[in-house]
Order: structure tokens, then C-alpha cells, then sequence
């Protein structure tokens, strides 16, 4: 079997991806196991069947535990938080202005050919 047949399945079979992002298997295993028995032998069956309904699941499941946490959330202590920013941006605002105030150049320069008060 070739290099190219091996990766012609695995674009077809995307399901691979995610033991080796998971380091379940390597792709060094699943080019041996394809290189062994083929496409179409029925170790494949166990990495490519449909896990839709698992991951439905944990979709719902992670709603829900979100759904948790915006509970436990302390809305006081989230509004101290974006009160003391403000403060802080504030004070930075109030730093800039001052300073870009103090940077004004108050230099006037005299003309070139004036070379008295006249």
C-alpha cells in the first residue's frame, strides 16, 4: 500500500484525527495497521465508528455545566471588579491628559531675516 492511498483514507476517515490529537494512537500505528490488513478490514471498526451521539452528550453536558457556573457566579463581586477597573482606566486616562498637556511645546521661534526688534 502506498503513502498516498494511506493518506487518500485518512481525508476520507477524519475520525483518525482526533486519537492522535487525543495521543490515543499515532500515525505511525495507523499507517502499519492500514499497511497490514487495508482499508477495508474490520480493525478499522473500531476507530471509525460514528461517535455523534457521544459527542451530542457532551455538548449538552457542557451546556449544563456552564449553565452551573453562571449560577455560582457572584454578581457583587463581578461589579466591584468592573468598578475598580474603571478606576484604574480613570486614573490612566487622567495620566495621559496630563502629561500630553505638559508636552505642548511653547517654544515660538523668532523669524529667520529678523534679526532686531524692529
Amino acid at each position: 500500500m502506498s503513502k498516498e492511498a494511506f493518506k487518500s483514507f485518512v481525508k476520507e476517515n477524519p475520525r483518525l484525527m482526533r486519537y492522535v490529537k487525543n495521543n490515543d494512537m499515532t500515525w505511525q500505528k495507523f499507517y502499519e495497521m492500514y499497511d497490514m490488513y487495508g482499508s477495508d478490514s474490520e480493525v478499522w471498526d473500531e476507530y471509525l465508528k460514528d461517535t455523534e451521539v457521544t459527542n451530542n452528550t457532551t455538548k449538552s453536558a457542557n451546556f449544563s455545566d456552564m449553565v452551573n457556573y453562571l449560577k455560582n457566579i457572584n454578581l457583587d463581586s463581578v461589579q466591584e471588579s468592573i468598578n475598580s477597573i474603571q478606576r484604574v482606566l480613570g486614573v490612566v486616562g487622567d495620566l495621559t491628559a496630563t502629561s500630553a498637556a505638559s508636552n505642548k511645546n511653547t517654544y515660538e521661534p523668532k523669524p529667520l531675516y529678523k534679526h532686531f526688534d524692529d
